[in-house]
């Protein structure tokens, strides 16, 4: 099993692990992006996404987003989604792309790494715990969404 970080010409592991999110989050009705638009995000240096590979076959990965702060000179990571296909979980692959992403952040200055997981995502908050966090913090989230049909 490899880890490695995606660039612009690797678009099409970027549109396989969309693929694996689209499975292993049971989305409905999901619009797939254009492979132009996952170019673009890849060729942002305030994104990243990082995928398992066993052999050809793409198990898992995550993308994450860089926020400058200004409290802080060095910029936080944010893990978007992680996810691994449903054969591959429990075996160490979601906890070896988290180190990695760490040792990647940490190497390059970056000044801490962070997700959310919903409380009532067992599965996720229980995977988050067994790996080496700082802090575990409790939180609210809040939503202000655009893109969607108003009622007429």
């Amino acid at each position: 099993m490899d880890i490695k970080k995606l660039f612009s010409q690797d678009v099409n592991d970027f549109s396989k692990l969309i693929q694996v999110f689209e499975n292993v989050f049971e989305w409905g009705n999901f619009n797939f992006p254009t492979q132009a638009h996952l170019r673009k995000l890849l060729n942002n240096s305030n994104f990243f996404v990082f995928v398992a590979k066993d052999g050809d076959e793409l198990i898992g990965g995550l993308t994450a987003h860089v926020l400058d702060r200004y409290d802080n000179e060095n910029p936080s990571v944010y893990v978007y989604d992680l996810a691994i296909l449903t054969n591959y979980q429990r075996k160490g692959i979601g906890k070896k792309l988290m180190s990695t992403l760490n040792e990647y952040c940490e190497k390059n200055g970056f000044n801490e790494v962070f997700v959310q997981a919903e409380t009532d995502d067992f599965q996720a908050v229980n995977f988050y715990r067994t790996t080496p966090i700082s802090e575990e913090l409790q939180a609210t989230h809040f939503t202000y969404s655009f893109n969607k049909k108003k009622d007429v």
